[in-house]
Parts: C-alpha cells; structure tokens; sequence
C-alpha cells in the first residue's frame, strides 16, 4: 500500500519519529518470526522516556498466556535497544 502523504503529516516531527520506532520494532519482531498483522500491537514509554516499548501480542489474547514479544526501541535514535521474550 503506498500513499503519499500530506504535508502537514510530514511536518509533525513526533509522527515521523513515531513511524521510525515502529518500523524499527516492525523488522525486529519479524526477524523473531512475530507475524506483525495478526498482533495487538502497544507501545508506550519506558526508562524515563528515553526509550519507547512496543509489545507485540496475539489478538485473540483470551484464555491465552504469554508469548509476547517486547522490543524496546530508543527515544533519541529509532534503534533497538532489547527484544524480550515472554514466557
């Protein structure tokens, strides 16, 4: 899916940042076999704000324990800081 986006989206430096981290913790999940389109996907943030945590999870997460990925992702500069495995 490719759509161009507006201006004023592209202006918004959270945004942009926010599409960094998420493609960041996108490819480090995939590359731990995590299949991104069928996860509830949070994110939030972690360490004193110097670190963003997405936590990749089933969606159909009832009767269901564990198994979630967690990817802690930089505030300052996109990277992968930790991938946590849950149990």
């Amino acid at each position: 899916m490719s759509t161009s986006l507006p201006n004023d989206v592209l202006q918004d430096e959270m945004a942009v940042f926010f599409a960094r981290v998420m493609a960041a913790a996108n490819r480090a999940a995939r590359q731990q076999g995590v299949d991104t389109d069928q996860s509830l996907i949070t994110i939030s943030q972690t360490e004193g704000g110097l670190a963003w945590r997405v936590n990749y999870g089933p969606k159909d997460y009832l009767n269901r324990r564990g198994g979630d990925l967690v990817v802690d992702v930089g505030a300052q500069d996109a990277v992968v800081r930790r991938v946590l495995h849950g149990q």
